[in-house]
């Protein structure tokens, strides 16, 4: 019987991106369900017993290595536990633990030769699954090794000291696109409306994240809060000048050449 695959990924775009990658690179897959939380995606599995897992790694509620840990413990006994792959965006350090407990992983958004790579191993891993019995207390100890690395956090959980890193990519979504940009090309965030705008040089963007999440993310050395609605890096500050109506205006040291507006702010209290 062709192997089948539950996909847990909250962002709809990036689940769909993932499972086109996975039909080109693995057509006799079949994908039985895409969840967007831990619970569901614990609850489908139990139900569907698929093959394959890719677990995002940070998910509303519960994150995926919560959910692969939860699983494991409800898992039945005599089966073998499905071959699990991580998913995740930027954290550097969890993917670090992955490898040093071999334990597979895709960066977001995935890349076809990359995920070519995952789906050979995952072949040979299913291929050697001849008996129906695994040692799930070795993937239990597994999962909770990768749950107490340094750098993985869980939502509502205050990170360890390596997880306090700056954030160094920005995901941003463009129709069925999502672009990756280095924070270092940055020259400010502005909130606007539901979305807040990120300006390069290049172009601007625009991302769902609060603005307020995004700074305790983003080093305050390189980028200063100079209004509560915008973000500005530093270098970037040439000049800051009065209007008649009483409002702070930036001058950039780099105009950049794809800009909007540059942020109007008001003057302190």
């Amino acid at each position: 019987p062709a192997p089948r695959a539950l996909i847990a990924e909250d962002e709809p775009l990036l689940a769909a991106a993932l499972r086109h990658e996975l039909a080109l690179a693995w057509p006799a897959l079949q994908v039985v369900a895409t969840v967007g939380d831990g619970q569901a995606a614990v609850r489908e599995a139990l139900a569907l017993r698929p093959e394959v897992l890719f677990f995002d790694i940070r998910m509303p509620g519960q994150s995926g290595l919560e959910a692969a840990a939860e699983l494991a413990d409800a898992w039945p006994d005599g089966q073998p536990f499905p071959a699990l792959v991580f998913v995740t965006a930027y954290d550097q350090y969890a993917v670090q633990a992955f490898e040093a407990q071999a334990m597979d992983y895709l960066l977001k958004p995935v890349q076809g030769p990359r995920l070519q790579k995952t789906v050979q191993k995952l072949q040979q891993a299913l291929a050697q699954k001849a008996l129906p019995a695994t040692n799930m207390e070795a993937t239990m100890a597994q999962l909770r090794r990768l749950l107490a690395a340094p750098g993985v956090t869980t939502p509502g959980v205050a990170a360890s000291a390596p997880a306090t890193a700056p954030l160094t990519i920005i995901q941003a979504s463009s129709g069925n696109q999502i672009h990756l940009v280095p924070v270092a090309e940055v020259l400010y965030f502005e909130a606007a409306d539901k979305y807040v705008r990120v300006l390069t040089a290049e172009r601007e963007y625009l991302i769902r994240t609060p603005l307020k999440e995004l700074t305790a993310q983003l080093d305050a050395a390189e980028f200063w809060q100079v209004h509560r609605g915008a973000l500005v890096r530093a270098s970037a500050i040439a000049s800051v000048t009065r209007d008649e109506a009483g409002r702070l205006h930036l001058g950039a040291a780099r105009p950049p050449r794809a800009a909007g507006r540059e942020p109007a702010l008001r003057p302190p209290v």
